[in-house]
């Protein structure tokens, strides 16, 4: 990195001062500053990677100790610009009716709107923009998880919350449904105070879990997390965890839902946020239908996109095989069953098996 300060620049204090106001006027909901050190989250990265815990997410590990040594990663960086920006649209059904409904497909509130990572990142430019107006041309890099960065040991160390025992960053007035960005600058800005750890003895998120994938207070195991066997994971979803995924299709918010610091969570005023296509309320075998022209259509713009069509249709087979055994869901599974994909056609015969075992008259 590389900076230059004009003669008229304001001071530290003022550009921190200001920096902070461009962000609320940009959109994002909180800012806090840190300094670049991670070594005992280091330490826990090493060992939770050792222990295979992430595991076919390889690129976790591809960058060595980078992604909890910014300055390496970004040589010059001695302070990163933390934002987080509220995502929940407002006004939704709660989880629990979305959830407790076997005919309808929850997917994770943030995949509802426009994918959040280009609009982010536009903001953090137009944020490093009016720095650069006011304080002249300073070494930066923007980050929206696009690159090996420990965003929520970040977050934590700039004051925007702690990481609570489900490792996501909390926020005793904002809850968990937040989106996080970074700036990587060389600019020698005061650093904000670590929050206090609040979950005290609650373990809600532990308890919650429906596949127990939250081994103990900040400990996941990422093999066992519906997030990751329905986003992350591109081969076939174990049998034994299968049930548990219940009709969540795109990602799981069980462990945010039941946290009590919710209560406090903002909706978002953020139009791009905001459900599209009818997601919120969409059942499965209507998203099942969908071949991959209309699965392309509509998710354009969406998180989901990132699936693929093969990957949508093996967690919704999944999702209808833990449903009711109903005459149209088996009828929506047999469409599939000559589905080009192996992986589908075994997805699908799973969930068929289960159905029509389900409704035989001596099991019911």
């Amino acid at each position: 990195m590389n900076s230059a300060t004009p003669s008229k620049a304001p001071s530290i204090e003022t550009l921190n001062h200001e920096i902070r106001r461009w962000a609320v006027e940009l959109g994002f909901s909180e800012v806090g500053i840190a300094r670049p050190e991670l070594a005992e989250d280091e330490q826990y990265l090493l060992r939770w990677l050792r222990d295979g815990r992430h595991g076919t997410m390889r690129w976790m590990g591809r960058h060595g100790t980078k992604r909890a040594r910014p300055e390496q990663l970004v040589p010059g960086t001695a302070r990163i610009i933390s934002v987080r920006m509220d995502y929940r649209p407002p006004d939704l059904e709660a989880d629990d009716a979305i959830l407790a409904d076997g005919r309808r497909a929850f997917i994770a509130r943030y995949a509802l709107g426009r994918d959040y990572h280009k609009l982010m990142r536009k903001r953090l430019q137009q944020l490093a923009d009016r720095i650069t107006e006011a304080a002249g041309p300073f070494g930066y890099r923007v980050f929206v998880d696009s690159g090996p960065v420990l965003e929520k040991a970040l977050g934590r160390n700039a004051g925007l919350g702690w990481i609570g025992k489900n490792t996501l960053l909390l926020n005793r007035h904002a809850g968990s449904y937040f989106f996080l960005g970074e700036l990587f600058t060389d600019l020698p800005l005061p650093e904000d105070a670590p929050t206090e750890d609040l979950c005290g003895s609650c373990r809600a998120c532990i308890d919650i879990c429906p596949t127990q994938a939250i081994t103990g207070p900040r400990q996941l195991d990422a093999r066992r997390c519906i997030s990751y066997l329905t986003i992350e994971h591109e081969g076939s979803i174990p049998e034994d965890l299968r049930p548990g995924i219940g009709n969540r299709v795109f990602g799981c918010d069980d462990c945010q839902a039941v946290c009590p610091w919710n209560r406090y969570a903002q909706p978002t005023d953020e139009a791009d946020f905001h459900p599209r296509h009818g997601l919120e309320n969409a059942s499965l075998i209507e998203l099942f239908a969908w071949d991959e022209e209309t699965f392309l259509k509509r998710t354009e713009g969406s998180a989901i996109r990132r699936l693929g069509h093969e990957r949508w249709l093996r967690n919704l087979a999944v999702a209808l095989g833990n449903g009711p055994a109903d005459s149209a869901s088996i009828e929506a599974l047999r469409t599939r069953l000559e589905h080009p994909s192996e992986m589908v056609r075994e997805h699908v015969q799973w969930a068929l098996d289960r159905l029509t075992d389900a409704a035989r008259p001596d099991n019911g």
